[in-house]
């Protein structure tokens, strides 16, 4: 009895790092870093006065609505600020037509 219980003892040390092992590869396998690869396209838009912003320009604007934050003079009522890149246009909230630029440095 005693010779089955050292036998099982000592299998059970020697099999435990293997279990470990084996354990660990099957995490590693089971989760795989998920890597994600874009090519970003920056288009440096010339801006005018009294262009109307495309739906596509609309969707790279970001409101600016602390004016003062950015030492910009309060929109008239019909008008907000909005940010493009490093850029600020007045723009009407009914037909989205810029009517003055702030160019940013």
């Amino acid at each position: 009895m005693k010779k089955m219980f050292a036998v099982l003892l000592s299998a059970s040390f020697l099999a435990a790092p293997l279990v470990a092992a084996t354990g660990a590869n099957a995490q590693e396998h089971h989760r795989r870093p998920v890597v994600v690869e874009r090519e970003v396209h920056v288009t440096k838009y010339k801006w005018n006065r009294g262009h109307r912003m495309s739906p596509a320009e609309r969707r790279n604007m970001r409101e600016v609505r602390d004016y003062r934050r950015y030492r910009l003079a309060p929109p008239p009522r019909g008008y907000r600020w909005v940010q493009v890149n490093n850029d600020y246009l007045m723009i009407s909230i009914a037909s989205n037509v810029i009517s003055n630029i702030v160019v940013g440095r």
